[in-house]
């Protein structure tokens, strides 16, 4: 997962893109960049750590120009510690081009072979970003046969980037002298709106949060499968590029990924969060009494508003139990799954009076490896807590997903093969209450009728791309990023989420 953001003002738009990223801070804290163009020359700065490490004051100056785009990032594909793969990617020709893009293409490394035999472009790193600029880039170069560029001409390559191209990908790409292109994939896997300034400023981003705390006014979410591009004078284009585009975007936004006052593909994310904890509370009372049930407590963060709505309508008063620290960070160096367990209890401590001598439910956004949940079950017992329940607003993940979010191989799964007592065993709760599938499709889902389905395939096990097979997920797992332990710690917990 990233953050991405694109404008085109009439004036300096550096501290814009800053702010924007700021924003987006939550999609991705391992890199940042920005690029800007001022008379056809492109100005960029982006290096490895947060968006206030990595822009100081000469920075800004360096960075000139009423139009750029910005990235946040969060590597699940390619070398994670390489400053090289940092966005915005650049290429010089056609009319030289930069971008920035949001998801995971599965077909990556079939490309990068194709680009290399037949269209003779050079790929240098191992990101797929890389790969997708110079897609663009040659399909760009195809339709316009050396002429002028034209708007036309823009959505001929992007109508070819579709055909190309599999996988997930909400792109923003800055073409010297000629505009801004923002692009979604056929399936609106990824998120990717736009809004419009007081002062005719046009700003594309990942969450319309983005765009409403830097002053705009969201407009509407890109179509699945749709290109739109503004001209420097601030004209802008929009046509579907795509032969059957069909909205399915990724569910995982909406339980852990996207900040609750974001509003994605016409749902609100906090709304989605309510509805998922009206369905949890059903699931748990048919497994647990409420009158066993003494209080309810979220895992900070972004499991607060399900944890509330349960608590609401069980009837159970609602508790804070554990206070997360923001200011610890990720983790430089995990050695192992004893430092590893270290460092949730570094990020999170408990408040013991809310625990001793009480039943207390634990509700969590979901559970991935089970490592933290265990590690916050065995804290609450620690605590003083007589029963330890746990209920997760998702469903159990049980398979790995391929489009841009950094869920580990299936064996690293807790869930994967195993059936819930033997989950509940392991974690070592009293009771485990999991969402059902199909409710959470539907809690969400009831938001906005017009989508044909979600991505879900965590979940459910079922690609929306339709291509991916069991040596596809074999393959890119082999470049996915942070599968090792002594990598650095990608556990949510180590995420300063911005969902508060």
């Amino acid at each position: 997962m990233c953050g991405i953001v694109g404008v085109v003002s009439n004036a300096p738009v550096n501290q814009l893109i800053y702010d924007a990223l700021l924003l987006l801070q939550h999609r991705g804290q391992d890199a940042a960049g920005i690029v800007t163009q001022l008379d056809r020359k492109f100005f960029m700065h982006k290096a490895k750590g947060m968006v206030r490490d990595v822009f100081r004051t000469r920075n800004m100056r360096s960075l000139p120009g009423n139009c750029g785009l910005g990235q946040v990032r969060y590597p699940t594909a390619g070398n994670a510690f390489s400053e090289e793969e940092a966005q915005p990617f650049y290429v010089n020709a056609p009319f030289g081009i930069v971008l920035v893009h949001n998801g995971n293409l599965t077909n990556a490394h079939a490309l990068k072979a194709e680009l290399f035999n037949t269209d003779h472009r050079h790929i240098n790193t191992e990101s797929d970003s890389e790969v997708l600029l110079n897609v663009l880039a040659h399909e760009l170069e195809r339709a316009t046969h050396g002429l002028p560029l034209t708007p036309q001409d823009v959505f001929a390559a992007v109508s070819a980037v579709h055909r190309r191209v599999k996988g997930s990908y909400a792109v923003i790409a800055l073409i010297a002298g000629h505009g801004l292109l923002a692009f979604r994939d056929p399936f609106g896997i990824r998120p990717l709106c736009i809004g419009r300034g007081k002062d005719g400023t046009t700003m594309f981003a990942s969450e319309s949060v983005a765009l409403e705390g830097s002053s705009h006014l969201f407009e509407r979410d890109l179509a699945p499968g749709e290109a739109v591009f503004v001209e420097l004078d601030g004209r802008i284009h929009a046509q579907q590029c795509a032969a059957a585009p069909a909205l399915n975007p990724c569910i995982f936004e909406f339980v852990y990924l996207a900040r609750p006052d974001s509003v994605l593909d016409g749902i609100s994310v906090y709304q989605a969060r309510l509805n998922l904890g009206e369905t949890l509370a059903k699931r748990v009372i048919s497994t647990v009494p409420p009158n066993e049930i003494d209080v309810v407590i979220p895992i900070p963060e972004s499991s607060r508003p399900s944890a509330t709505q349960l608590a609401h309508l069980l009837g159970i008063p609602y508790r804070e139990g554990f206070v997360k620290n923001r200011y610890v960070g990720r983790t430089f160096i995990m050695p192992g799954q004893a430092v590893r367990k270290k460092s949730v209890r570094q990020k999170l401590n408990v408040i013991a009076s809310e625990f001793k001598g009480r039943n207390v439910l634990l509700v969590d956004d979901s559970i991935v490896r089970g490592t933290t949940s265990k590690e916050i079950v065995q804290m609450a017992r620690d605590a003083g807590a007589r029963k330890v329940y746990m209920a997760s607003a998702a469903p159990p993940v049980r398979y790995p997903n391929v489009y841009g979010i950094d869920m580990p191989t299936k064996d690293e799964l807790v869930a994967h093969g195993r059936t819930i007592e033997e989950i509940r065993q392991i974690i070592g709760c009293d009771a485990l209450i999991y969402q059902d599938v199909d409710s959470m499709k539907r809690a969400i889902g009831s938001l906005n009728p017009k989508l044909a389905g979600f991505d879900a395939s965590c979940f459910d096990g079922v690609y929306v791309t339709g291509d991916i097979t069991a040596d596809d997920i074999t393959r890119l797992n082999e470049h996915r990023v942070g599968g090792d332990e002594n990598a650095e710690d990608s556990s949510r917990l180590a995420l300063p989420n911005a969902a508060v």
